[in-house]
């Protein structure tokens, strides 16, 4: 196995020429693993394709076609002169398919009960029987879901409540740095942790000694921000102001993805309120995250128009994180 130190974080590899499965997807998968356990974040550069094969003992044109792979799946990103990024936080791509999967789980089931003379009413009796089941399970756990800001904490965690029928209740990262009494009473009383793929490692080192299984959750932007960037002429200075660089790199993203690669805008996570209102006083219009709103708000005497950039939690995410949930629940 290889340990490829990047920044702090080791990415494990581990090649076997010997089991048949090609090397550029073990490569591949293996990349795609530490993504979705979060070892990986948004904006984490990757090694070069010369630097990765020399390091695991694979030609370069082996890792060249994992990267390749792995950008048309929209996991990657590679910028010309910059190097290879990561730019999404496992959204599941192989749901892109799931209904088909789905229905073929369904007709071999189906088809096993009828060789046996089995009723079709009976085979549904049985399919319903046991989603009742899973549904009960879903509606007894406690959980919790940690965020950056309370605002998207909040909202989050009453998307995740709605949408998977469990009972979340909502922490910051403050919380969980602060960790008062209140606060850890609640997490020993859930069952799981919940957050977005850019807060795992975070969260897992803020709760290492309560034990508690972490799970992630993707975040896509939400449309209406986009759109009032949009529709600005070209010559406007927006000036962006949030709380981490990850963001920064996930807004970045967002905005090449919606073709607005070339709109003029200076990226900040500074807390230096003079910083601030520099900032403020260069730009024609101000963009921010939830969690740096108020600040921004407060600093913004000559009130220029604001717009919040807003994200909601990926409806394939929820339903991938509800399947995992189930899976570790019936395990127990």
């Amino acid at each position: 196995m290889i340990q490829y130190a990047l920044g702090g974080i080791f990415i494990n590899i581990e090649i076997n020429k010997k089991n048949g499965v090609p090397l550029y997807i073990q490569v591949k998968n293996q990349i795609m693993d530490e993504i979705k356990k979060g070892s990986l974040k948004v904006g984490t550069k990757l090694p070069t394709e010369r630097e990765l094969s020399q390091r695991i003992n694979v030609s370069r044109n082996t890792v060249s076609t994992a990267y390749n792979d792995l950008e048309q799946d929209g996991a990657l990103k590679s910028y010309q002169g910059k190097g290879t990024f990561v730019v999404e936080e496992s959204i599941s791509w192989e749901s892109l398919s799931i209904k088909n999967k789905i229905m073929k789980f369904v007709d071999l089931g189906l088809e096993e009960a009828l060789e046996i003379g089995m009723k079709p009413e009976e085979f549904l009796d049985i399919v319903n029987q046991r989603v009742n089941e899973k549904r009960q399970i879903m509606n007894k756990i406690e959980a919790i879901y940690v965020e950056c800001n309370i605002e998207q904490a909040k909202m989050f965690s009453s998307q995740l409540s709605k949408n998977s029928n469990m009972n979340v209740i909502s922490l910051t990262i403050n919380d969980l740095l602060k960790m008062d009494k209140d606060t850890k009473e609640k997490i020993e009383m859930a069952e799981f942790i919940i957050t977005t793929f850019n807060h795992i490692n975070e969260v897992t080192n803020l709760t290492a000694d309560l034990n508690k299984e972490i799970l992630g959750v993707a975040i896509t932007p939400n449309l209406e921000p986009i759109v009032k960037i949009a529709r600005y002429p070209l010559n406007t200075k927006f000036g962006f102001v949030c709380i981490s660089e990850e963001f920064i790199f996930k807004i970045n993203g967002a905005l090449e993805k919606a073709g607005l690669s070339e709109v003029d805008i200076t990226y900040s996570n500074t807390n230096d309120d003079d910083e601030l209102v520099d900032i403020i006083r260069k730009s024609d219009v101000m963009i921010v995250s939830p969690g740096r709103y108020k600040d921004v708000k407060s600093a913004n005497v000559s009130d220029k128009e604001i717009i919040e950039f807003l994200y909601s939690l990926d409806d394939g995410s929820v339903k991938a994180l509800r399947s995992k949930i189930i899976e570790i629940k019936f395990k127990k």
